[in-house]
């Protein structure tokens, strides 16, 4: 059985799309799929800072980002959702791949241009495909948080060894260390200390069960980077009602 859409009858050449009713249930079945997906993490940098940019090249296996790039960070569940999110925001705009990561049950993408438009118009492409909205995205729980001052030579030597990709730590320097839930909640933490404060960026993991910031620097410059930190993510929690 076959089945069509209304002729146009005021169009040049008379246009008709036919579709089988097989093909009808795929589409149908396909567009309810989609909406199955659960928004995890959205996360938009309006501007990333010179060392967080830095660090997400390190990890980027697709298109570097530059300081002052938009950034988009999103992650869904199931994690092999992610290349459907994926299709859907590289086909809404013109931005740029940095990194698609598939995890057991999460999967996380970044997405980076240097016009914040196009950022958002993937972004706002991609909730209405899954029917989603921002306000729907997890609450950031904050797992653990602390400032340690003056850090032991024995303690900065281990850190500087455990992470390889960001500036490292010295001693006698205050460190503040952030972990959350969902993960990618520590990028918008990590970009603005780093835009309230003169602080050193040692460690930014955004993937994975819990997300952990790692910064280090003056003791002043610690608090205030971690006020500001802790203010991204209260910001968080306030748009989604919590």
């Amino acid at each position: 059985m076959i089945t069509g859409t209304v002729m146009d009858s005021d169009s040049e050449g008379a246009s008709c799309v036919i579709t089988t009713d097989s093909e009808g249930a795929r589409l149908s079945r396909l567009s309810s799929h989609v909406q199955s997906i659960e928004l995890r993490t959205y996360v938009f940098l309006d501007s990333l800072q010179p060392q967080l940019a830095a660090y997400m090249g390190t990890v980027s296996q697709g298109f570097l980002p530059i300081p002052g790039d938009a950034c988009l960070w999103l992650e869904v569940s199931p994690g092999m959702a992610v290349h459907r999110v994926t299709d859907i925001a590289l086909k809404a705009s013109t931005v740029r791949l940095g990194q698609m990561i598939v995890e057991r049950a999460f999967g996380s993408l970044a997405l980076y241009h240097r016009d914040q438009s196009n950022v958002l118009h993937s972004g706002d492409v991609v909730l209405e495909a899954i029917g989603s909205r921002v306000e729907q995205r997890s609450r950031a729980d904050v797992t653990w948080t602390e400032i340690i001052r003056a850090i032991t030579p024995d303690h900065a030597v281990l850190i500087n060894r455990q992470n390889r990709r960001g500036s490292m730590i010295q001693a006698g320097m205050s460190m503040f260390i952030l972990e959350t839930e969902p993960a990618g909640y520590v990028l918008t933490a990590a970009n603005e200390a780093e835009k309230a404060s003169n602080i050193t960026v040692v460690d930014v993991k955004g993937v994975g069960a819990f997300g952990r910031l790692t910064l280090a620097g003056r003791e002043g410059d610690v608090e205030e980077a971690a006020a500001a930190a802790m203010r991204a993510v209260h910001h968080i929690n306030a748009r989604a009602g919590a």
